[in-house]
């Protein structure tokens, strides 16, 4: 089969592989997948050995090297059970996503047996460990990863549950309760995620700042109550106002760049949280403890998810999340997926979720 396999920082090729035969309690899926940010930073610089292999060390999980099929959003149709798989939960034929978070499950890790699998210090995901990758024909799959998608939500949409997972995660992790005021900064793809999951569960306010002109036009579009321009707005003073002079209840870092953070500082409520959902650069923040303790807000970190597929698909299911399929800006084949795909997240701004057909 064919699939984007990823040697190192600017180094993907499409290629033959082998294709995939499902394990006891697996089941294979023929895919449909979006490319992400993830694959981007790939791309652009190797990510740390936690969570990528290199050509000499290998993973601790997956025992793979370099290179490895990239791609972990996606959604598919199973083609084939193997031993062991439920047959009354999963079954050929039916569309499915796949979780593809991935851990050590030692006995002695204490995230894994505490069910906080994203936080083992070996966690990564299929698609940037191992263990093949959304961005090929076929992938296979524990069944506990597998959750059928719901029977009104196509397959385009179902490949963007991932990222929505995301943001469903981060809420759960914040201090957001129904009817909280919350401001996101950065609507780029998980921002945008975060709107949408907001909206689901009852958010009373959503605010967006965002300096990219067609990023904000995306917000405008899926009906944040405002969105500002940190280059020429007072965010903080449109925050206030908003919230009768008290500050955002939540905000949700999307942006991971100081500027946005002492933003955040600044515009969220006193005994608020800020929750960070950007993986920062290499420079690291420039953080006065003082302002925390002043205001006694908490700041609180995500990492990717874990579990929370179930409850998240349930809503979409439901029709509490909508809209996402206008989050894909293209459509492209495996072939193209370097040229037209990742080289064009990379420059242009416009594009959300670009699309790959294998």
């Amino acid at each position: 089969m064919r699939a984007a396999r990823y040697y190192g920082p600017g180094d993907v090729r499409v290629e033959d592989v082998p294709e995939p035969k499902p394990r006891k309690g697996q089941v294979k899926i023929k895919i449909a997948c979006a490319v992400c940010g993830s694959d981007l930073h790939a791309y652009h610089a190797p990510l740390p050995i936690s969570a990528c292999p290199t050509i000499d060390q290998a993973h601790f999980v997956t025992g793979e090297k370099l290179p490895i099929t990239l791609g972990h959003e996606f959604s598919g149709v199973i083609t084939e059970l193997g031993e062991g798989v439920d047959s009354k939960r999963l079954a050929k034929g039916q569309n499915v996503v796949v979780e593809p978070l991935i851990s050590c499950r030692q006995a002695g890790c204490v995230p894994c047996n505490n069910n906080t699998r994203n936080v083992c210090p070996h966690t990564s995901f299929l698609g940037i460990a191992g263990w093949g990758g959304g961005l090929s024909e076929y992938i296979t799959a524990d069944q506990s990863a597998v959750f059928p998608l719901p029977a009104n939500t196509p397959l385009d949409v179902g490949a963007m549950m991932e990222p929505l997972a995301v943001a469903w995660h981060a809420i759960n992790r914040s201090a957001f309760r129904k009817g909280s005021t919350c401001l996101i900064l950065g609507s780029g793809p998980i921002g945008l995620m975060v709107l949408k999951a907001l909206q689901a569960r009852g958010a009373s306010w959503i605010g967006i700042s965002e300096p990219s002109d067609q990023r904000r036009e995306m917000a405008v579009k899926h009906k944040a109550t405002a969105i500002f321009d940190p280059r020429s707005d007072d965010v903080v003073a449109e925050v206030k106002k908003a919230t009768g002079g008290q500050g955002a209840d939540v905000v949700f870092d999307c942006a991971g760049v100081q500027p946005a953070f002492e933003l955040a500082i600044a515009a969220v409520r006193p005994r608020g949280n800020i929750t960070c959902i950007a993986i920062w650069g290499p420079k690291p923040s420039n953080f006065n403890i003082n302002d925390m303790l002043f205001k006694e807000f908490t700041i609180t970190g995500i990492m990717g998810y874990d579990g929370v597929h179930s409850e998240m698909l349930e809503a979409v299911g439901a029709g509490k999340v909508t809209g996402l399929e206008s989050f894909i800006t293209r459509r492209i084949s495996l072939e193209d997926v370097v040229e037209d795909g990742i080289n064009v997240l990379m420059h242009d701004k416009e594009q959300i979720k670009i699309l790959v057909h294998p």
